[in-house]
């Protein structure tokens, strides 16, 4: 799952994998701002066939709470 998601973001943000982590912040570290925030959430939602809330995605601070959000999806 973890390299899933790093895959999505490096894709859309042109960003190297090996950079990213469970604790990148994705504002600090990845410079995600909301509207690539809502593109990946969309990309995600498609690649783990999930529906992530709008609330939900102004939620996610860090790789992990993207990661423990999926897993714990029901």
């Amino acid at each position: 799952m973890m390299e899933t998601i790093k895959t999505i973001i490096s894709d859309q943000m042109t960003i190297d994998m090996d950079s990213i982590d469970l604790n990148s912040d994705l504002k600090q570290d990845l410079e995600i701002d909301s509207l690539d925030a809502v593109e990946i959430m969309m990309s995600i939602e498609d690649e783990f066939d999930i529906k992530i809330e709008d609330e939900q995605i102004m939620q996610f601070k860090k790789i992990k709470d993207i990661i423990d959000y999926i897993e714990n999806y029901n």
